[in-house]
């Protein structure tokens, strides 16, 4: 897919976190497919911005493994390796589990009804077909005990790997995921009741539901029938 001709204006106080969050953006939600060149001049162009940012985000995406970059070559967006995704998916699925345990007993009233509000958007998404819609609910309820965890190194995991994650579900992604707004609910009513060892578990199973490849999704979905 070409790089889109709309110019987009970046906060320049924050221009080189701006530049690799729309970047990456336009990567996980399809934008930019697997196996497209990425231009550093093009991308500039697009946002508007010096070709150094662009540069600058284009080694953090090859860090997080969201881009392949050959020096003095092209840099390209990567394919989805399965066993990448399962590495950063174990390590997603630990760091929520970590913030869910140290933050039982710490959520208030209000972190809760959020996270019930997310779920309900989740199921209604889901209903309307919205994939979009749904993993941004299912982003916002997994954020709230992340957030009050107050962890800054376990956000910066979760901001290298979970997009490699995000990605190949969102390519993958049916809508099929009812049960998973049960599973958000077991988790909720886990965390308000104080079961710090039954909501991590939960937590883990939740992460570790999501397909890393295909031979995982089709074993899923057998499973779901």
């Amino acid at each position: 897919m070409p790089v889109p001709q709309n110019a987009l204006t970046v906060d320049r106080s924050l221009l080189r976190d701006d530049v690799y969050r729309r970047v990456r953006d336009a990567i996980v939600d399809g934008t930019f497919e697997p196996g497209e060149q990425l231009k550093d001049g093009e991308l500039a162009e697009w946002l508007g911005v010096s070709r150094t940012p662009v540069r600058e985000a284009l080694l953090r995406l090859a860090a997080s493994g969201l881009v392949v970059a050959v020096p003095g070559r092209s840099t390209a967006v990567s394919t989805i390796d399965p066993e990448a995704v399962r590495d950063a998916r174990d390590v997603i699925a630990a760091m929520h589990a970590l913030a869910v345990r140290e933050t039982t007993g710490r959520l208030s009233d209000d972190d809760v009804t959020r996270m019930r509000d997310a779920n309900r958007r989740f199921a209604t998404a889901l209903t309307a077909g919205d994939v979009a819609a749904a993993l941004d609910a299912d982003d916002e309820l997994h954020g709230v005990p992340v957030t009050a965890v107050g962890n800054r190194a376990l956000e910066t995991v979760l901001e290298q790997f979970g997009p490699l994650v995000r990605r190949a579900e969102l390519l993958r992604f049916t809508g099929d995921a009812r049960e998973s707004v049960q599973r958000h609910e077991q988790l909720i009513e886990l965390l308000a009741a104080g079961d710090s060892q039954g909501a991590e578990s939960v937590t883990f199973d939740i992460w570790h539901s999501l397909p890393a490849d295909e031979a995982d999704g089709t074993a899923q979905a057998q499973g779901t029938e």
